[in-house]
Parts: C-alpha cells; sequence; structure tokens
C-alpha cells in the first residue's frame, strides 16, 4: 500500500470522524431506509461493542474505545447465530484475520497483520496463555461454552509475554450464574453425516453457591475419504460468594478431538485437480488424537472502594497423538502419488502457573489515574515422543489409492524433553487528563528459563531469556461518540513457532524483537445506531534466522520482516430489523531480509499464507416477527505457497445463507448453508500440497432456553 493511499484514507476517516452524529447524517451520501417490518435485533447481541468492558486489551477492563488498541469483541449470540462450532471459525472472521489450519497445527493456527503461526498470533483461554508445544494448540476448540471471543490486533508481548506479534485471540468461557437458573440444549443434523449434541445449565445453587455446566459432542463423516472425526468438551464452573466483595470460582475443562487425518491433496504440475478433492492418502490406521484437561482456581475481591485484587491458579495437560503419512508428490506422467513421512508423535506437556494482579484507582493532581501491578508464574514441562527420522515410502495411484499401512522403520521412543520456566512482573496504568485526553501504558519484564534434554544422546542444553516489552498510547475523545487513539508497542517472540519445539541448535538463538506504530479512529455514528472503527499500523521483527548473503553456509540472527496496513470494521442497523456489519482489511507484508540456503535472498517476498486482502459482510434480516435471515460474503486474496512467490493461489469469494424461525421467544429452529457455491480452496498452501477448506455444507439446528 503506497504512502498517498494511507494519507488519503487518514484524511477522510478524520474528516469524518470529526462530524457529529447529526453532520453525518446530513453528509452520507444515500438515504437510509427506516421501513421497520417486525422484532427488532437486540444490541448487545451483534455489534462491535465499542462501549462494552473487554479485558484483552487491557488488564484495566477498558472498553475498545478507551483502549489504545485495535480490539473487537464477538458475542456467543452473534457465533451462535452464524453458525460457527469451532473457534477457528470464529477466530478467522475477526478483522484482518485467516486461518491457515492444518492437522499438524491442531487446526487452529492463524494470520494476522502479516505474521502466522502460533508464535505470533497468541491464543488465550479466560486471559491465560497456552503455550505452544512445537507450534500446536488444540484447546478450546469448541464454542458451546463460549461466553465470547475477544481479538485484540498487533503486538502484545507487554500483557501476556513473549509471542502474540500479530495478534491475539482469547476465549472468555461461560461462568456461574448466581441470579437465574437457565438451561439450554442444542441439536444438530449436517452433511457428511454430522450430528452434534450440546446441553448447559446454570444458576445459584442456594446460599452462596452458583454453578455451570456445559457438555457437547460432534460426529461426522468428514468432507474426505476415510475423514471421519469427532470430539465432546464438557465444562463445569462452581462459584462461592463469600461476601458481597469476595468470590472464589474453581472450575475444570475437558476437551478430547478426533480431527479429520487428512494432511492435504497433492497439486498436479503445480496446479490443483477437482478431481482430487475428496481423495484422502492417508494410511488406513492413521490418527490424531488431542486430549486436554484446564483447572483453574480463582479469586476476585474487592478489597476497597479503590482496591481490587484477583488471582488465579491454574494446571493445563494436554496429551497429543499423530500417526500418519504426511507428505505426497503427484506424478503427472504415472499418475501416481509418492508418500513420504510416515511420522508418529506424541505430545505430553503440563502448564502450572499462577497470575496475580492488583488494580488501583488513584488521584493524581485532582486527575483520575487507574493502575495494575501483578506478576505472573508459570512452568511447562514437555516430552517429546516419535519415531524420528520418519522414514517410510508407497506409491499410490492419484484416483484410486490403496490406503495400506503404517510403516514403522525407526521405533516410536522418547527423544527429548523440554521445560519452560516463567516468571514476569508487569504493570500497566491509565491517567485521565481531561474529559478529552487520557494517557496509557505498559510495562512487563520476563525471566524464561529454557532447558532441553536430548533422551538420546543423553545430552542438555540450557538458556535463560530476559526481556522487557512495553508499549505507550494516548486516546483523544473528540466528543462523546468519536475517539482517536495512537500508540507505539513493543514485542518478543521465539525464533520459530515456539520455545518448547526448539531444536538443539537454535536453542542458544535470541529471542526476535518488534516495534508497532498505530493510529485508529473509534466512532458511534446516527444516534447510536451503527459504530465503525479504523486501525493503520506498521510492524517490523528483527532478529530472524537467516544466512550470511555472501557465506550461505553461515546462519545468523540478522533478518528482518515487516507488515504495514489499514484495518476498518463497522455495524449498522439501516431499520428495526435490518443489520448490516463489516471489516475489511488491506495489508502489505514482506520479508525485508531474509536468505536461504544456497544465497538465495527473498528481501521484497510476501510470506507464505498471507493474503493481502481479506474482508467480510454480513446481512441480518428480521423480515417477519419470528423469522430472520442472514447472509454472509468472505473474500480472501491472493496467497503464495512458497518463499519465492512463484505459485499459490488466486483470490476467492465464499457466500454462506441462514434461515432462522423462533415459534417461541426461547426456541429456534435454523438452516445454514456454508460455501453456498461450493468454491474449491486452499486454507493451507505448500509448495506441493493444499489443506482445502470444506466444501458446500448444510446444517438444520433445534436449539431451546428453559
Amino acid at each position: 500500500m503506497s504512502k498517498p493511499l494511507f494519507a488519503t484514507l487518514l484524511g477522510s476517516v478524520a474528516l469524518f470522524a470529526s462530524l457529529s452524529p447529526a453532520e453525518a447524517q446530513q453528509a452520507a451520501p444515500i438515504q437510509l431506509p427506516t421501513l421497520s417490518v417486525g422484532g427488532s435485533l437486540e444490541a448487545e447481541e451483534s455489534g462491535l461493542h465499542l462501549n462494552l468492558p473487554a479485558s484483552t486489551g487491557s488488564r484495566l477492563d477498558l472498553t475498545p474505545k478507551e483502549t489504545a488498541a485495535a480490539v473487537e469483541t464477538i458475542s456467543a449470540a452473534t457465533l451462535r447465530e452464524r453458525g460457527y462450532a469451532s473457534v477457528n471459525d470464529v477466530a478467522q472472521r475477526a478483522t484482518g484475520f485467516t486461518s491457515n489450519a492444518a492437522a499438524g497445527n491442531g487446526g487452529s493456527s492463524l494470520v494476522a497483520r502479516g505474521f502466522s503461526g502460533h508464535g505470533s498470533v497468541m491464543q488465550l483461554y479466560d486471559g491465560t496463555r497456552l503455550y505452544v508445544a512445537s507450534g500446536t494448540v488444540s484447546f478450546p476448540f469448541d464454542t458451546w461454552s463460549v461466553d465470547r471471543v475477544e481479538i485484540l490486533r498487533g503486538p502484545a508481548s507487554v500483557l501476556y509475554g513473549e509471542g502474540a506479534i500479530g495478534g491475539v485471540v482469547n476465549v472468555v468461557s461461560k461462568k456461574p450464574n448466581p441470579l437465574e437458573t437457565e438451561h439450554e440444549m442444542l441439536l444438530e443434523l449436517g452433511s457428511d453425516l454430522t450430528r452434534r449434541a450440546a446441553a448447559s445449565s446454570a444458576g445459584p445453587l442456594g446460599g452462596r453457591l452458583s454453578y455451570y455446566l456445559g457438555a457437547n459432542a460432534r460426529k461426522s463423516a468428514g468432507y474426505v475419504d476415510m475423514g471421519e472425526n469427532g470430539s465432546e468438551a464438557f465444562t463445569g464452573a462452581l462459584r462461592l460468594d463469600a461476601s458481597d466483595t469476595l468470590n472464589f470460582t474453581l472450575s475444570h475443562d475437558t476437551g478430547h478431538q478426533n480431527p479429520q487425518k487428512y494432511w492435504g491433496t497433492p497439486l498436479r504440475d503445480k496446479r490443483l485437480d477437482k478431481s482430487l478433492r475428496e481423495k484422502n492418502y492417508n494410511v488406513s490406521d492413521s490418527d490424531i488424537d488431542y486430549l486436554d484437561n484446564w483447572t483453574q482456581f480463582k479469586m476476585d475481591w474487592q478489597l476497597a472502594a479503590n482496591l481490587h485484587l484477583r488471582n488465579n491458579a491454574y494446571t493445563f495437560t494436554s496429551n497429543r497423538h499423530w500417526r500418519d503419512v504426511e507428505s505426497y508428490l503427484l506424478n503427472p506422467a504415472t499418475n501416481q502419488v509418492t508418500r513420504t513421512d510416515y511420522i508418529e508423535i506424541y505430545h505430553d506437556q503440563e502448564q502450572i502457573g499462577n497470575r496475580t494482579d492488583l488494580t488501583i484507582d488513584s488521584q493524581i493532581a485532582g486527575m483520575k489515574n487507574q493502575s495494575v501491578v501483578g506478576f505472573d508464574v508459570n512452568r511447562v514441562d514437555f516430552t517429546h515422543i516419535n519415531n524420528t527420522p520418519y522414514g517410510g515410502t508407497s506409491t499410490v495411484d492419484a484416483n484410486n489409492p490403496d490406503a495400506g499401512q503404517f510403516i514403522n522403520q525407526a521405533g516410536t521412543l522418547p527423544r527429548h524433553t523440554s521445560t519452560v520456566q516463567q516468571y514476569s512482573l508487569f504493570v500497566e496504568d491509565r491517567l485521565v487528563l481531561n474529559d478529552s485526553w487520557s494517557l496509557a501504558g505498559g510495562l512487563r519484564f520476563d525471566r524464561i528459563d529454557f532447558s532441553r534434554d536430548d533422551l538420546v544422546a543423553n545430552s542438555s542444553v540450557s538458556k535463560t531469556f530476559n526481556a522487557f516489552s512495553w508499549r505507550a498510547g494516548a486516546v483523544y475523545n473528540l466528543n462523546r461518540d468519536t475517539a482517536f487513539y495512537g500508540q507505539y508497542a513493543t514485542a518478543v517472540s521465539p525464533v520459530g513457532s515456539s520455545l518448547l519445539g526448539q531444536s538443539a541448535a537454535n536453542t542458544q538463538l535470541e529471542l526476535s524483537t518488534a516495534e508497532q506504530f498505530e493510529i485508529g479512529v473509534k466512532q458511534d455514528v446516527f444516534g447510536g445506531r451503527g459504530e465503525w472503527t479504523l486501525a493503520a499500523y506498521h510492524i517490523t521483527k528483527n532478529k530472524l534466522q537467516t544466512r550470511n548473503p555472501t557465506t550461505p553456509t553461515v546462519v545468523e540472527q540478522i533478518g528482518q520482516q515487516s507488515s504495514r496496513g489499514v484495518e476498518v470494521s463497522a455495524a449498522y442497523d439501516l431499520s428495526e430489523s435490518l443489520r448490516l456489519e463489516a471489516n475489511a482489511a488491506l495489508l502489505e507484508a514482506q520479508y525485508d531480509d531474509y536468505t536461504q540456503a544456497g544465497g538465495v535472498s527473498y528481501a521484497g517476498k510476501r510470506p507464505t499464507n498471507t493474503p493481502e486482502q481479506v474482508a467480510n459482510l454480513w446481512a441480518t434480516w428480521r423480515f417477519a416477527p419470528e423469522w430472520k435471515a442472514l447472509g454472509a460474503v468472505r473474500y480472501v486474496g491472493d496467497t503464495y505457497s512458497n518463499d519465492a512467490n512463484t505459485a499459490g493461489q488466486g483470490g476467492y469469494f465464499l457466500a454462506d445463507l441462514g434461515l432462522s424461525w423462533s415459534p417461541v421467544e426461547k426456541a429456534t429452529v435454523s438452516l445454514r448453508v456454508m460455501n453456498l457455491f461450493d468454491k474449491v480452496y486452499g486454507q493451507s498452501l505448500s509448495a506441493d500440497k493444499w489443506v482445502l477448506g470444506a466444501p458446500r455444507t448444510a446444517y438444520l439446528t433445534t436449539s431451546i432456553k428453559f
């Protein structure tokens, strides 16, 4: 994106944002309809939620409009209305986000602001980071017990530690309800023999106790051959209100998944052969299995009118297993697919930690000041079991593959263990200078002790990382409805996808560093009927692992990657029954200094699986008191499958359509068709194969609350 385009966009935005709601309506080039067909959309269900607290962008529980960063919230009602059953479905519809999901990354990898993978787009559960093991996060995955999903775009190391250069996805779970009892059930049938059932219950138990229970299960035949998959999840929470100012919550989550055992469709002459769309080249006894358990004990104590203490002690375990043949190469002359990399891997991971923070409300020279100080300690133990060097080769017919059995040449044995111990101190402050201006900043120091034991060579390596990150920003309220902001932030991240997955050779490398400049505006318009945001940013990441340009055999940590872009989101009630929501992102992402084997420089090239244009549009129409229609269109720009940018996929559109009927207030029957025009597209690209997205699928869902 050119600098003049940036200036033009921001100048137009500033001019429009400076108008009052009445003046903005006069300036609007079209006459908006006021027709009412019956019914109304509930404001708390849809929209950008600019005036509701969002904990992900700040520990001070600020609203997005008060936060000097790009923050958005997707409520449970919204994701349910749109038919999103997985967290990845929700996250990839956030502004500028796309999916890079594949079987090897837990089906949860995301791309944001030009950076991809779990080492760049962090995932949280109830505000607590989940350390990735070899780039894999498998929990949380289902949306049934989700209260909302909060998205923070841009670097977030000052809040959550190393990682998160591109952004953060925070899944906030449903909590016990001490005020009223409510039960909910859902049944769903869909294409590919999909069956889903879910139930939940929440309410007071008497005295000062309240609870939440949620459970769901899903089974499907999958959209490729041998694609059977399923999952089960359970959430339970118990809250004790010891007093009006002190409460404790004990919760436990269990998630089990057997994802579709599909590693992609091989390319024919570097092009996708659509006739192979449903073919699966895995072995018949393949297996992918994830089992996650998460226990939390939280304390929330209002010590005084100006002092608020919170503590979260937790433990998380994740056990994962893969047994697959993962690499495929199609020979067009023989129509044979050569399969290599017969890989079996076990991950055994345990994370235990505690986070404490104290929020202080005070006055500085008569000005309102909010501060939070705290510490975060955690330890992660990880065991990697595999059958390296991943031998085995077989050849099958591309159109009629004989699956065969898994070949294990080296034997599956424990290979290495890794331990990460992290100690963090953080502080955040917001000073309200007057009705128009506020300043905010944060500091964080992390000490990370890392060790890796090679169980085969009987050797050990270790390193201590000391990381400091900070951010500073300001918010200017032009009026009650309009807020401009600016921010500078720094961040750190591991070289590669995670510290836990570091090879012995990479252990001594430093953390990569990054900085971001961001400005933007957030505004309510048309008397509260609409809201919109715009953000412009520039991110630079340093200390990438690259080869010396004059001596390619020497690997150095001198590389650089950058991105800049503009993101816009909007929601507007055209009438009491018709609502539009949209978001779009324009991006320029490139390697500034990146040389690989043979001395080949990729400077100026775009990272793989990174589109430069992404947009989403939703229209919701309540055309009768009991009926509602929903349409959605998504555009993803062209992406490359190699660093040389010589192969990839062109841009594509996806469309969804839905219809729901509510015969009584708390019962709904919905019919949804996803990928309406049956577009064939790759959601994760590599040089020899694409992992294809789901074809056209239909779902009939019944839900009831009582």
